[in-house]
C-alpha cells in the first residue's frame, strides 16, 4: 500500500509547484523533468508519485478558482494535508495570491492578446469557441474536511466580483475584440459603434458592451449583441456571480444578451459565451439575501 506524504515531502512539492507556476505565468521558460528530477533527490517517490502530487496541487488550486500550471491536468484525489499546505502557502505570501488572482499586476501590464482567424470568423459566435462544462464538472463533490477548509478561504465568485481592475480589463479586453472582429468582416461602420457601456454609461444596464451581430445583409448584420463579461484568472471551473438585474434583462431580451466568460485571463484569454435561458446552461444558485428585520 503506498505510503502518505509526510509534511516534509508535501512541502517540499508545493515550493517545487509554485517556482514553476510563477515562471510560467511570468512568461519565462522552464524544464518540467529537471524539476522532477531534482525533486526526486530531496523527496524518496517515483516520477509518476510525483507528477500525481503534482496534478493533485492543479486539483486544489482549481476549486479555490486560481490558475495551475499548464500540462499539470486536475486530479482530485488529494489529501486534507496537501490542501492545508497548498493554503497556507498562498496565506503566506499575499503577493503571489495577489498576482494569481489578478488583484495585483505588473505597471502597465499589457492586456492578453486573443487570436483572430479571419477566415473563419464569420459566425460571431466563433469567436468564443469554447462551451462551458458540465455542472459534475463545475460542482466537485468534496470530503467534508476539505470542504470545510474551503469555506475559510474566500469564495472565488465573490473575488472577481470584487475585483475592479480584473473586471475592467475583461470588459477592455472583449471591447476591443468586437471592434477587430467587426473591422476584419468588413463593417468599420459597425466597429466604429461599438460601445463601452458599463464604462461610459453605468454598470445599471444589465450588460457591458453593445456590440454587433457584423455577418449578413441589412438588419441582420446591424443587429446589436449585448455583451455581459465575466473575468477570472482562474480556470474554466471557476464560478461566477449573475446579479438579479443581468437575469432580467438575458429573460427579457434572449436573442440579443450573451454572457462572455473570460477565464484563465492573466496567461491564455480563453473564453466561451451563454446565451438565455441562463438557467439551461449553468446552475443557478441564490447566493445572497435580502434581509428583513
Amino acid at each position: 500500500m503506498p505510503r502518505n506524504w509526510s509534511e516534509a515531502e508535501i512541502s517540499a512539492i508545493v515550493e517545487d509547484y509554485f517556482e514553476m507556476l510563477a515562471l510560467e505565468l511570468e512568461g519565462r521558460r522552464y524544464n518540467k523533468t529537471e524539476h522532477r528530477l531534482a525533486l526526486m533527490d530531496t523527496v524518496d517517490r517515483t516520477k509518476g508519485s510525483i507528477e500525481r502530487k503534482h496534478m493533485n496541487i492543479s486539483a486544489v488550486l482549481a476549486v479555490l478558482g486560481l490558475p495551475y500550471i499548464d500540462g499539470y491536468k486536475p486530479y482530485s484525489n488529494f489529501q486534507q494535508a496537501l490542501f492545508e499546505a497548498v493554503q497556507a502557502r498562498l496565506h503566506d505570501d499575499a503577493v503571489l495570491y495577489a498576482s494569481l488572482t489578478g488583484e495585483a499586476a505588473s505597471v502597465g501590464e499589457p492586456i492578453p492578446e486573443f487570436r483572430i482567424d479571419p477566415e473563419q470568423v464569420v459566425d460571431p459566435e466563433q469567436v468564443y469557441v469554447d462551451a462551458p462544462l458540465p455542472p459534475e464538472v463545475t460542482d466537485p463533490k468534496l470530503p467534508e474536511d476539505i470542504s470545510r477548509i474551503i469555506r475559510k478561504f474566500e469564495p472565488p465568485a465573490e473575488r472577481d466580483a470584487r475585483n475592479r481592475m480584473l473586471g475592467k480589463a475583461g470588459e477592455e479586453f472583449v471591447f476591443e475584440l468586437e471592434r477587430k472582429r467587426l473591422s476584419m468582416l468588413g463593417r468599420q461602420d459597425l466597429a466604429d459603434n461599438v460601445r463601452w457601456v458599463a464604462r461610459d454609461d453605468g454598470d445599471g444596464y444589465g450588460y457591458d458592451i453593445l456590440s454587433f451581430h457584423g455577418s449578413g445583409a441589412g438588419y441582420e448584420a446591424s443587429r446589436e449583441r449585448w455583451l455581459e463579461i465575466k473575468t477570472t484568472n482562474g480556470p474554466k471551473t471557476t464560478p461566477f456571480f449573475i446579479t438579479r438585474n443581468e437575469l432580467s434583462v438575458s429573460e427579457e431580451n434572449p436573442e440579443i444578451f450573451r454572457v462572455v466568460r473570460l477565464y484563465d485571463f492573466r496567461r491564455k484569454a480563453r473564453a466561451y459565451r451563454l446565451e438565455p435561458p441562463l438557467a439551461d446552461r449553468v446552475r443557478l444558485t441564490p447566493a445572497i439575501y435580502r434581509a428583513y428585520p
